[in-house]
């Protein structure tokens, strides 16, 4: 999993969040308002919400197990390769001092 698709993945498990957080609000702010239609429209939202967070929840765990996943290969690679991480990282190193040197 790239890093940007992280991002995104818990940019949009951030929103959801929130969207639920106001969803609740909204219900209870409601919650004295009297009618059929509401309380139906109400009950169905509840139930939408209840689904939403298990939805979240299951989303959460699967972004945090591919990220256990994602650094236990890196360590796996690192505990395999480790002069060739070295390399890499130093040639990363040496890459990022002259682009900075630049400057």
């Amino acid at each position: 999993m790239t890093e940007m698709t992280q991002v995104s993945k818990d940019k949009l498990i951030a929103d959801v969040k929130l969207v639920i957080a106001d969803s609740e609000e909204l219900l209870r702010a409601t919650a004295g308002t009297a009618g059929e239609k509401i309380a139906d429209i109400r009950a169905r939202a509840q139930e939408h919400l209840s689904t939403a967070k298990i939805k979240l929840a299951d989303a959460e765990a699967m972004v945090i197990d591919s990220a256990k996943a994602a650094g236990r290969a890196a360590d796996d690679y690192v505990h395999d390769n480790p002069w060739r991480s070295v390399g890499f990282a130093a040639g990363i190193g040496f890459i990022a001092g002259m682009l900075i040197g630049r400057r």
